[in-house]
């Protein structure tokens, strides 16, 4: 998906600065592993979250539960076709919501890319035909720039779970 020209099947999952790039199965099991997956990354990607979510999409996989339009991606930048970081669901919609989880590699940190990425995926969400309602996600309560991204995007604060990370909600 390198390069900057917007096509029928990229034009729901591309933006200015970076696109989303598919992860399937072969891929994630690669990554998952310590590999690529096949895609180049730029020199500190991919981030734990990636690999991590990379497993649970493998694992879904192996029992038959993927879908891929609740799977996930590499977060693409456009200007060099370097993957930059990880973004997906944490698995199907349930009663109208889903939740995301999204990392980026620290070089990439600061540069708009996740805004960008969650803006996209959040998008994808609320345009499914799955009546999706509400997008969720958590962050640390450490991670500031995390919780300025989704704040960006139009996610409110609606307190903490019982793990101590922050919830966050964006409604259709």
């Amino acid at each position: 998906m390198a390069g900057t020209t917007e096509t029928a099947d990229t034009a729901d999952t591309a933006g200015a600065a970076v696109e989303l790039r598919a992860i399937g199965p072969e891929e994630a099991a690669d990554l998952h592993a310590g590999g690529t997956g096949g895609i180049p990354w730029v020199a500190d990607g991919p981030y734990e979250g990636t690999r991590d979510a990379a497993g649970m999409l493998a694992k879904a996989a192996a029992a038959g539960l993927y879908r891929p339009e609740w799977g996930m991606w590499a977060v693409v930048r456009r200007s060099d076709g370097a993957a930059v970081g990880g973004i997906g669901f944490h698995g199907v919609p349930q009663g109208g919501r889903v939740e995301i989880g999204y990392d980026l590699a620290p070089s990439a940190r600061g540069n708009g890319h996740a805004t960008e990425a969650v803006r996209l995926v959040t998008a994808l969400a609320l345009a499914s035909a799955e009546a999706v309602a509400v997008v969720e996600a958590a962050v640390e309560s450490g991670n500031t720039p995390s919780q300025r991204v989704l704040e960006r995007v139009g996610y409110r604060y609606v307190g903490r779970d019982g793990e101590g990370l922050l919830r966050y909600e964006h409604r259709a």
